[in-house]
């Protein structure tokens, strides 16, 4: 039965979210994720044989749900990209133990497969958006797509009624599109869609962070404020990621994720899985377990579990509290985030 083997990790965590990413490839060159200097025409994406196939993927999302998973993400790259894309969902969405289904998009493609997304039964959808000024927008999406087009695929997402509803990440950074978060707000307010504002991060090794380009949550949170008076909500369950607060208005919530300046390492039960079947326990993870090649071997299910849940109970990852602690991000060489899905 599904979670009856649900293994915790060396600091007591459970696993219970599989963020699944189904393309390595991006129609945008966001700096802080893939970089045109790096991500260039000439640069080596994954063939479409050295990608999880369906069949594989569903495979691993069953073994993971008779470990205890019951939310699966499906993240990039960009997702959309993935032909065929909702028969996957459609297939994920009844597997036994699952009980929520997300995607994390740029938007650019959504409006054209939004109704078909909704009805292969996605439950929810998050769309990354950085600045609505048309100017930034295009600095930090690489200057590979329109502004107009994002925007339609969320107005294509909310009219679809997806049950869990839409969210925004923002990615913020000083300097860059902090100064546009009211902007943001003013637009979705109202709209039963959250905003959530997310503190710029050491993701990879090659967006140049530092730590002075961090707008911590509690400076922007004060800023808002301001404006509009906020009122912190309660958690809906442990490991939330985003701390939560609802208008005094009432004109919907707002969310803060917070991985430099308040870490929520603690409560993480999130395993990622890269389009080729690396199998990573964090975000920041600098190696995986190969599960492409048990797949492709045939091993059998228990196989599969057995290596899955081995490698959740030997997990000791706390990157971000580790980085709180020394005040800089470490040295090693870690996964780059379009690898494995933010």
């Amino acid at each position: 039965m599904a979670g009856e083997m649900t293994p915790r990790d060396r600091l007591g965590r459970p696993l219970r979210d599989l963020r699944i990413s189904v393309m390595d490839r991006c129609n945008f060159r966001c700096p802080y994720c893939m970089p045109e200097s790096t991500y260039h025409e000439n640069f080596r994406f994954l063939a479409a044989n050295e990608r999880l196939s369906f069949d594989e993927i569903e495979r691993v999302a069953r073994i993971a749900a008779e470990l205890g998973v019951t939310k699966l993400r499906l993240t990039g790259g960009e997702p959309l990209l993935r032909p065929d894309l909702p028969v996957l969902i459609a297939r994920l969405v009844g597997l036994p133990g699952i009980e929520d289904v997300a995607l994390t998009t740029n938007g650019v493609l959504l409006a054209r497969q939004a109704e078909a997304l909704k009805a292969a039964g996605l439950h929810r959808v998050t769309v990354s958006l950085d600045s609505l000024d048309p100017e930034t927008f295009a600095r930090l999406s690489g200057g590979r797509a329109q502004l107009d087009a994002v925007l339609e695929g969320i107005d294509a997402a909310d009219a679809a009624a997806f049950p869990g509803g839409i969210k925004l990440n923002t990615v913020v950074q000083r300097g860059i599109n902090d100064t546009g978060v009211f902007d943001l707000l003013d637009q979705f307010r109202h709209r039963d869609i959250t905003v959530r504002f997310i503190e710029y991060m050491d993701v990879g090794n090659r967006n140049g962070w530092v730590r002075d380009e961090v707008v911590s949550s509690r400076e922007l949170r004060d800023r808002i404020d301001t404006r509009w008076p906020l009122e912190p909500l309660s958690p809906r369950y442990r490991g939330e990621v985003a701390r939560r607060y609802r208008y005094a208005d009432g004109a919907g919530e707002i969310g803060f994720i917070s991985s430099v300046s308040a870490p929520f390492c603690g409560d993480c039960s999130r395993a990622r899985l890269s389009s080729d079947g690396q199998i990573y326990t964090c975000l920041f993870a600098t190696k995986g377990t190969d599960l492409r090649a048990v797949l492709r071997a045939q091993e059998d299910d228990a196989s599969l579990r057995g290596i899955l849940s081995q490698v959740w109970r030997e997990r000791g990852d706390r990157y971000s509290e580790e980085r709180a602690e020394r005040r800089a991000a470490h040295s090693d060489e870690k996964i780059e985030m379009h690898y494995i899905g933010g």
